[in-house]
């Protein structure tokens, strides 16, 4: 049937990296003198993951499938947006075309950083 657009499929992200984050200050307040080195370094790599944001999460989803594919060019070009599709049956063109303008942008802005 024409005009009838495809079910879209969501993801939907949890991230609990609050909660992480507050569980090792919680645990760093507690340590032992012994302890405190490797909760310290700890706390770092966790606020620093949960800094990242969903955009960043995007992209590196979409690199993640299009490294597996062994396509090495732009994230929004023909052949990353197909391998995609590939990796990912249920995407739409729609969905793929978003992800992948999302990555090359993240890709671009960390490229200039």
């Amino acid at each position: 049937m024409f005009g009838l657009a495809k079910q879209e499929q969501s993801v939907i992200v949890v991230r609990d990296a609050d909660g992480i984050v507050a569980a090792v200050r919680a645990a760093l307040d507690r340590a032992a003198p012994e302890e405190r080195p490797g909760l310290e370094r700890a706390l770092e790599i966790v606020e620093d993951a949960s800094a990242t944001t969903y955009e960043d999460l995007q992209a590196r989803w979409v690199r993640q499938r299009l490294d597996a594919a062994g396509v090495t060019g732009p994230a929004d070009s023909v052949p990353a947006i197909k391998a995609l599709r590939e990796a990912a049956p249920g995407l739409s063109l729609k969905s793929a075309v978003d992800l992948a303008k999302t990555t090359r942008s993240a890709e671009s802005l960390r490229r200039g950083a």
